[in-house]
């Protein structure tokens, strides 16, 4: 596939406005504001499954998709309209896929049976003879393979480690968390070191500049920054978390050279003060249920701490602005118009 002719995605002037988009989150998270508040609202070319059977096919088509719509990104100084192609196998079940879970689709979504084995014996697979960790490999190279320049790579879900767990046990690994620690500790440490392979395999193998984690296309973040789905952390307690998870999730962003996001959909705030001590936690993204506690997390977190928040329901894009000033903030999808960020204040209420 090398040496493909495309007609933008290799265009200079288009990467220039794309780093451009880049230098701006930069300033964001070392604490400097644009003139108007950041929104990103990126092109996707995206796969769960069409590309099961041809993933190399799937790559060739699907950057010709994004060749075609390239020209009219960038255009907004205020939105980040990132390029992005990301296939996802499985879904959120890509792990437990590779660690042998019975994954099926159903109902137009990904589900996965528990192990038949028992909490304490998880077992690391065998990497180079895994059928979907391959395939997924056979996306990335065939990516890197085209030459093509201007898109971002995303990843499939690489998730976190109590996510598997839980997936791969259901309410069975909280409970022996409690009840047999040692087993608990075992398998979500295994679960981790695969995650932590995985993520280096492709930050060893997509141009620094070009890899993103999951949803690229919304939650992009600064070059060498990673991400973790914390979804499940709402189930367990701050001393559970802080015990069992929080050094897992450390050791995992600390696979990248800067930290970096950790995903929450629930209710999580519990969590804040052991999020605001870990180095690795550079930002939050915020989805439904979260979203509407973003005040706690503003003035709970870090000031070197940013928020990505998704407006829905219960916290509106303006409601957002209204809560942060525009502050370390990053507002997922387009805004109707610019939001202009209110001037810095000194004094200890703001």
């Amino acid at each position: 596939m090398s040496g493909i002719k495309f007609k933008n995605l290799n265009n200079e002037k288009l990467i220039q406005k794309r780093e451009e988009g880049f230098k701006t989150l930069e300033n964001i998270y070392s604490g400097s504001d644009p003139e108007n508040v950041f929104s990103i609202n990126g092109y996707v070319s995206f796969s769960s499954s069409e590309g099961f059977e041809n993933p190399k096919l799937w790559v060739r088509e699907s950057l010709n998709i994004l060749d075609k719509n390239a020209e009219n990104l960038f255009e907004d100084k205020n939105e980040f309209n990132p390029l992005c192609i990301e296939f996802g196998p499985y879904g959120v079940h890509f792990i437990d896929k590779i660690l042998n879970a019975e994954v099926f689709f159903k109902d137009g979504q990904w589900y996965n049976e528990y192990l038949k084995t028992q909490i304490g014996e998880l077992k690391l697979p065998d990497l180079d003879k895994n059928e979907t960790w391959n395939m997924a490999k056979s996306v990335a190279l065939e990516f890197v393979e085209s030459g093509a320049k201007l898109p971002l790579f995303g990843l499939p879900t690489i998730a976190s480690a109590l996510n598997i767990a839980v997936n791969l046990y259901g309410e069975n690994i909280l409970t022996a968390m409690y009840l047999d620690p040692e087993k608990a500790k075992h398998d979500l440490e295994t679960i981790n070191n695969l995650l932590c392979t995985l993520h280096r395999w492709y930050i060893d193998n997509i141009p620094y500049e070009q890899l993103q984690p999951v949803i690229s296309w919304e939650r992009t973040q600064p070059h060498g920054y990673g991400q973790l789905c914390g979804c499940t952390n709402q189930l367990v307690s701050p001393q559970m978390y802080k015990e069992f998870l929080a050094p897992l999730d450390e050791r995992l962003l600390s696979v990248y050279p800067n930290g970096g996001m950790i995903h929450l959909c629930g209710s999580h705030s519990q969590h804040i003060p052991v999020w605001r001590e870990m180095k690795s936690v550079r930002a939050l993204q915020l989805n439904d249920r979260a979203a509407e506690d973003l005040e706690l997390y503003y003035k709970g977190l870090r000031n070197d701490q940013i928020l990505y928040v998704m407006p829905c329901e219960g916290m509106s894009a303006k409601e957002a602005v209204k809560i942060t000033g525009g502050h370390r903030l990053v507002i997922q999808r387009a805004l109707d118009s610019p939001i202009k960020i209110k001037n810095k204040c000194n004094c200890k209420n703001c």
